[in-house]
């Protein structure tokens, strides 16, 4: 018997989407001029000072966050985790992160 999604559920779904719009909004601009160009991405990523903390930031994040899943998703025995390291890989984390979540509420919301 499917539990009854709470709105938590709903919130960390449309922050996911949004998660999945925002940077590609950002991205597929600069794609369009440069093409895929990783050397740039790479160069360009780390330019400056603050760049280079928001980058290492979030890739730190990243890591951890791929910890988390394995740890919460084995502890609720969750199906599916393979969704979010590619999620990770393919948008990146503030898609991958609510996506998660939304997982682990839906799981959650069966135990109660």
């Amino acid at each position: 018997m499917e539990a009854r999604r709470g709105p938590l559920f709903w919130v960390y779904c449309a922050l996911a989407a949004l998660g999945a719009i925002l940077p590609y909004a950002i991205l597929l601009p600069w794609l369009a001029e440069h093409g895929i160009d990783v050397g740039l991405f790479g160069s360009q990523l780390f330019a400056t000072a603050p760049a280079s903390a928001f980058a290492a930031d979030v890739l730190f994040a990243a890591a951890v966050f791929l910890i988390f899943v394995m740890a919460e998703g084995n502890r609720l025995a969750m199906r599916g985790l393979w969704l979010a390291p590619i999620v990770l890989l393919a948008i990146g984390l503030c898609c991958a992160l609510q996506l998660f979540l939304a997982q682990r509420e839906r799981v959650l919301s069966r135990h109660s």
